[in-house]
């Protein structure tokens, strides 16, 4: 399977990337157009998703242990039983994305409900 990485403002293609299994572990995929793509338990462990158009993509069950997420458009995404333990949320869009069964460490809740605009008073 390939995927291709577009550039953000102008659809180019910037590179394409040859997976088996989607197995994305530690790629560099920032700012990458990954708008809708299918990326149904992949291994995005580690990978570098700053800034990345993830609007309306299928992650439901991926592995985004310590991934960089910061900035990303996550708007829509299927993070259903997702894996985000230490991934950095901080910026990220996740407005109306399902988040049912995914995973986080206690430390980010706070970072995620800020990402989903919520405000918890003390």
């Amino acid at each position: 399977m390939k995927i291709k990485i577009k550039d953000r403002y102008t659809s180019e293609v910037i590179k394409e990337i040859e997976v088996k299994e989607a197995n994305l572990c530690g790629a560099d995929l920032r700012g990458a157009n990954l708008r809708g793509a299918n990326l149904y338990e992949a291994d995005l462990c580690g990978a570098d998703l700053y800034e990345a158009n993830l609007c309306g993509a299928d992650l439901c069950g991926a592995d985004l242990r310590g991934a960089n997420l910061r900035g990303a458009n996550l708007y829509e995404a299927d993070l259903r039983g997702a894996d985000l333990y230490e991934a950095n949320l901080c910026g990220a869009d996740l407005r109306g994305a399902d988040l049912r069964g995914a995973k986080i460490k206690t430390t980010q809740k706070e970072e995620l409900l800020k990402s989903l605009s919520i405000i918890v008073e003390k």
